[in-house]
């Protein structure tokens, strides 16, 4: 099956996660899918990056899935963010219950009942836990897979509590260089920005959000960072005992990060063809496709042995379907396989593999004996770089900057908006009047980017920031 054009990004995003099996969208509940194998295993390669980087400093836990209306509602700011988002539990069995409970939409009214048990003293302090759970929004919107859905299936929520403002500060700035490294890692060109006080995470002090560009031009959020202040801490009374025998409350922060990092994985690499995946997150990192000749059958498969021998370290396939050599390339290009060798009679003669990478259109020859680890762990670090700089070139391309309201509203139809806006609301207000969502303003300046983060506001003329408008998802 072809897929649709790239600039269809729609349609092809739908087609594409259906044939090269991330999931099955069949099941019968609106925003809910089903994982499949192929793609649960890249799901797990990429949390994978995502625990190394929390196990260094968090611990990971499990908390239920169940939170009982009374602790919901203690936040009054909290639920009144999710009180249109949430899936309610009436009954047991055919008994209404005492008390309703709440499928989780987000996990910090169930942790913090417990903080207050876990907290004592200042020695208790900072604590720092994580999980990977599913959370459940009762979205009202168009539902899409792995952008928008009504059980997030993979949703990665870091919670910590510190003595204090200054620890707290400290650690949202380390929240950030965590998202920096994983998305640097999946090659994932991103924005840091901080969100408007009248969009924040309900019960935050402010919220940090990372942002990419999707292939329409409309922004995907891909991580939130926020700073809880001592909010909740009131709320769900956790105090610690400080050096001198007071009592304190303590300072918390919060982050998290959805399967949209799978999305924006697949969305921005991806091509015509299919995925195009970087090598340390792919399911399978090389392919092994013999070209079999009759009476050379027996060169070419021993000459591929010698082959799996080098390569058996990583995660590869040695095909040997029978399709023709063609429907194979297809088929693993689709799959968005990194690296793939083709060996024929006259490679197994000249012991050589004819070597291939996916994001690029081009074959080369290359000795066994130049086989190694080292030499294919290179090319893999070579492939991230070329897709970060694609992936840069692109968000390059898909960015507009507004230097009028008016520009605003004809640059938003199909691109992302920079200009420079003061923090007065009613100033956003008039961004987001003219069609372009107001992301909020850079908390610093992207690599890619050339601009001064300092200019005079788009609205009233005043000192204003370098900040970001679009459509977003």
């Amino acid at each position: 099956m072809a897929l649709p054009a790239k600039e269809t990004f729609s349609e092809w995003f739908h087609e594409l996660i259906q044939a090269a099996e991330i999931l099955d969208i069949r099941y019968p509940v609106k925003g809910l899918y089903v994982w499949l194998p192929f793609g649960f295993k890249l799901r797990q390669l990429v949390y994978g990056k995502l625990r190394e980087i929390m196990d260094r400093d968090h611990n990971e836990v499990y908390f239920p899935a169940l939170i009982p209306e009374t602790e919901l509602g203690k936040e009054s700011e909290h639920i009144k963010g999710f009180e249109g988002e949430v899936y309610w539990i009436t009954h047991g069995g055919l008994d209404p219950l005492d008390v309703k409970l709440a499928l989780r939409p987000t996990s910090e009214t169930a942790m913090y009942p417990m903080f207050k048990l876990w907290i004592r003293t200042h020695a208790d302090l900072p604590l720092r836990v994580y999980q990977i759970v599913n959370v459940f929004r009762y979205e009202t919107k168009h539902t899409r897979p792995l952008i928008r859905l009504r059980e997030i299936t993979s949703f990665k929520e870091a919670h910590t509590a510190h003595r204090n403002q200054k620890e707290a500060e400290e650690q949202v700035e380390k929240a950030i260089g965590y998202y920096k490294e994983f998305y640097d890692f999946i090659a994932i060109p991103y924005f840091v920005i901080h969100r408007p006080d009248w969009d924040k995470f309900p019960g935050a002090v402010y919220t940090i959000a990372f942002d990419t560009i999707m292939p329409d031009g409309r922004s995907l959020q891909i991580g939130t960072v926020h700073n809880l202040g001592e909010n909740f801490a009131r709320t769900f009374d956790i105090k610690y005992e400080g050096f001198d025998g007071n009592h304190y409350y303590v300072h918390q922060t919060c982050y998290g990060i959805s399967e949209r990092c799978i999305a924006a994985l697949i969305a921005i690499h991806g091509d015509d063809l299919g995925l195009v995946l970087p090598f340390d997150v792919a399911p399978i990192q090389i392919v092994l496709i013999p070209v079999l000749y009759k009476d050379k059958e027996k060169e070419v498969l021993d000459f591929c042995k010698e082959v799996v021998e080098r390569i058996k370290r990583f995660r590869y396939v040695l095909d040997l379907g029978e399709e023709r050599p063609g429907a194979k390339y297809y088929k693993w290009e689709l799959k968005g396989v990194p690296i793939r060798f083709e060996i024929g009679p006259k490679e197994a003669e000249n012991r050589n593999i004819v070597v291939s990478f996916r994001d690029e259109r081009k074959k080369f020859s290359v000795p066994l004996e130049e086989i190694s680890e080292e030499r294919i762990r290179s090319w893999g670090e070579e492939m991230r770089n070329r897709l970060r700089n694609r992936a840069v070139e692109f968000i390059k391309g898909k960015l507009k900057f507004a230097r009028s309201l008016s520009e605003i509203e004809e640059y938003a139809k199909s691109s992302v908006v920079l200009l420079y806006l003061c923090k007065e609301k009613s100033c956003g207000e008039q961004v987001e009047n003219r069609g372009g969502k107001l992301l909020g303003w850079l908390k610093e300046l992207p690599n890619f980017l050339n601009f001064e983060m300092e200019g005079e506001c788009i609205v009233c003329g005043g000192k204003g920031t370098l900040a970001v408008a679009s459509r977003s998802y």
